[in-house]
């Protein structure tokens, strides 16, 4: 049984003529009548009385009539619906919590203005967990700091990821001509969770230079820990990327570049997979806002 036999009787029932079928299928009259004889035969039925004119279809014709209309609008409703998908996602990244409220903010802003019908879904994960979800397609994609070597996943790097100090206005350390790592662990560290990827680098540096510090509280978002720096509770190492500009009112930053690795952000994709007309213009915006 095939859709183009399930098409010419559909239009002929409804129709109630062979030639109006033929002309609204696009093809001539033997076509449509080879077409539902074929069905016939294959279903053991006389679908239509041939004797009256117009033709009409039998008890067993109307049966088969109504349990074909949906199947048929349904399909030639698919491309619509497919089509309709496409444009309006969703979209799924997967980001690390110090990345998502402030440069993909961003990015979603603008693109929120140019494409408002599209569903973007933001997912938060730590850097492996953001691997992980753009690797068993969870996420379409995950925007994260310095991947892992030897990650079968594709990398474009975006923005730099600087770390900086991060303290209360006048604070002593900020007083000096310059300081150091050891001068930063002598002060109470507010910090983000273990395993995070800023307090790692951190972490390790001190360790390295055989350095005692003391991490005093550990928080969830960059932003609760920049509440806590200004209120005097401690200093914070985290990505400049997290500091804005009314930040500045409360807290001073100074570089560490000198100390801590900058490293590469970006776009990380799972090879060979196929996206979206709303997910490439996502990227496209993100390229654009981030550049």
């Amino acid at each position: 049984m095939e859709i183009r036999d399930l098409r010419s009787f559909e239009s002929a029932a409804r129709n109630r003529s062979i030639s109006k079928a033929a002309n609204e299928l696009g093809c001539g009259q033997p076509t449509v009548t080879t077409h539902i004889k074929k069905l016939e035969q294959e279903l053991s039925m006389v679908l239509f009385d041939r004797v009256t004119r117009p033709i009409g279809v039998t008890l067993s014709g109307q049966m088969i009539y109504d349990l074909i209309k949906p199947l048929l609008d349904g399909l030639d409703s698919l491309a619509s619906r497919t089509s309709q998908a496409e444009e309006k996602g969703p979209v799924i990244i997967a980001a690390t919590p110090d990345i998502i409220p402030h440069t993909l903010l961003k990015v979603v802003k603008e693109f929120n203005i140019r494409f408002p019908d599209v569903f973007l879904k933001i997912i938060s994960g730590n850097r492996s967990e953001v691997t992980s979800m753009v690797k068993t397609g969870e996420a379409d994609a995950g925007i994260i700091q310095h991947p892992d070597r030897g990650s079968d996943l594709d990398f474009e790097p975006l923005f730099l990821y600087e770390r900086v100090l991060i303290a209360p206005k006048n604070h002593v350390l900020l007083q000096r001509e310059s300081i150091d790592l050891d001068d930063i662990a002598k002060f109470p560290l507010i910090m983000m969770a273990k395993g995070t990827y800023t307090r790692q680098v951190v972490e390790d540096q001190f360790q390295k230079k055989n350095i005692a510090y003391d991490v005093v509280m550990e928080l969830e978002s960059m932003d609760m820990i920049k509440k806590f720096v200004a209120l005097g509770m401690g200093i914070s190492v985290g990505p400049k990327l997290a500091i804005d500009e009314d930040d500045l009112e409360e807290l001073e930053v100074l570089s560490l570049a000198n100390y801590l690795p900058v490293d590469q952000a970006g776009l990380l994709t799972l090879p060979g997979k196929s996206f979206s007309t709303p997910s490439n213009q996502f990227f496209s915006v993100m390229r654009e806002v981030l550049a």
